[in-house]
């Protein structure tokens, strides 16, 4: 593989629009981004890539996947499977933040951390939460701040469910203790420390929030929920947190960008929202009784289609649709100077886009994992041989 790979007459947003550049790329970072850029001498070989006008942008960040499946609501045979790598890197996520569910027993700590390492060593950037749905939940060393502390890959605590027929309807302090002991993890660790939260479909919605906030001093930046389209009341509660400096997250898929769209118009910043993908988790359908009916599996392509759609569909600027797949999620993983953005030192986690918007490539830390919108670089035990 080559060390130096130029690309040539790329449309760059980074997520302003920079205009047609050439962008090269050094041992997995951008080196310098220029017009008509000399291909260099005395490097050995150097991959040229003639991009003909097409669009690139950064690689996605998906904060929310099931790295080891999710489900199992409905017995052992709903377990959704694990994810493999060329199920995300084909949708042009790059950097990928794993999670635990509803099953916190038969899916460990150490088995999600595991995987996540493989992930990495496949070829993308990967972060994981401690916990599961419950509380008290699982971790790895003992404690959650240990484990942010003292676990590279160890972000934050979540998904912690409130608001749902399935969680262990934690109390106020066992909440504010979660999310101290992510804080205080994250302070001495260096992560974000990001307390985050499943909100379910019961009355209560993001009101456990709210008053954790009122009762206690965890910082409301270190809060993240995600799921808060269930109703049209935790978007109005979702917009309220992020006028008060918060954030939150919409679930990609189905009627996203109905719901993006609501959001920002009532005021909800744009840097304050993202959109995850649930991927490889299970959509249960429960009956009014909570008697479970069936389930779907949420795919990782749902973020980028959202993309699409929020260009197509919206008529948002790429440039503004950018942060809400790719660099609002650098921000709060406090990697804003390597992910998200297209830059001299930055990561090259990029994918170059069609004039019709579909996937052309996608390189992880500079490498081609993806080429004419399909898999080059494959799982361990996934694609040819």
């Amino acid at each position: 593989m080559a060390i130096l790979k130029l690309l040539q007459n790329v449309r760059i947003f980074a997520p302003a629009e920079l205009g047609v550049r050439d962008l090269l790329i050094a041992d997995g970072r951008i080196a310098c981004i220029g017009e008509a850029l000399p291909i260099p001498t005395g490097f050995g070989e150097v991959e040229v890539c003639d991009a003909g006008g097409k669009t690139l942008i950064p690689g996605l960040i998906d904060m929310h996947i099931h790295m080891l499946g999710g489900g199992g609501e409905g017995g052992p045979a709903t377990r959704t499977p694990e994810i493999t790598l060329s199920e995300i890197t084909r949708y042009g996520v790059t950097t990928a933040v794993g999670v635990l569910g509803t099953d916190g027993t038969t899916r460990t700590m150490p088995a999600l951390l595991t995987k996540a390492k493989a992930l990495e060593l496949e070829g993308i950037t990967t972060f994981v939460y401690t916990g599961s749905y419950e509380v008290p939940t699982p971790t790895i060393t003992g404690k959650v701040r240990d484990d942010v502390i003292l676990i590279e890959k160890v972000i934050g605590v979540g998904e912690i469910a409130i608001s749902d027929h399935r969680s262990a309807h934690p109390t106020l302090d066992e909440l504010a203790r979660l999310g101290m002991e992510a804080r205080v993890g994250g302070m001495i660790g260096g992560k974000p420390g990001l307390l985050h939260l499943h909100i379910g479909p019961g009355k209560a919605g993001l009101t456990p929030i709210f008053d954790l906030l009122a009762k206690s001093d965890l910082p409301i930046q270190n809060i993240l929920p995600t799921h808060c389209s269930r109703s049209k009341e935790t978007l109005d509660q979702a917009v309220r947190l992020a006028k008060e400096g918060g954030q939150f997250d919409l679930t990609a898929g189905g009627r996203v960008c109905e719901h993006l769209s609501y959001v920002l118009k009532a005021g909800a910043p744009l840097d304050k929202v993202t959109i995850s993908s649930d991927g490889n988790g299970s959509l249960p359908r429960f009956d009014a009784k909570g008697n479970f009916l069936g389930l779907g599996v949420g795919s990782v392509r749902t973020v980028f289609e959202a993309f699409v759609n929020m260009i197509t569909q919206m008529q948002m600027p790429i440039s503004e649709a950018l942060h809400i797949v790719s660099c609002n999620q650098a921000r709060l993983l406090n990697l804003a100077d390597r992910k998200g953005r297209i830059a001299p030192g930055a990561d090259a986690d990029l994918v170059l886009l069609t004039e019709d918007y579909s996937i052309d490539k996608v390189w992880a830390k500079g490498r081609l994992m993806v080429d004419a919108g399909e898999p080059v670089v494959w799982g361990t035990f996934e694609g040819p041989r």
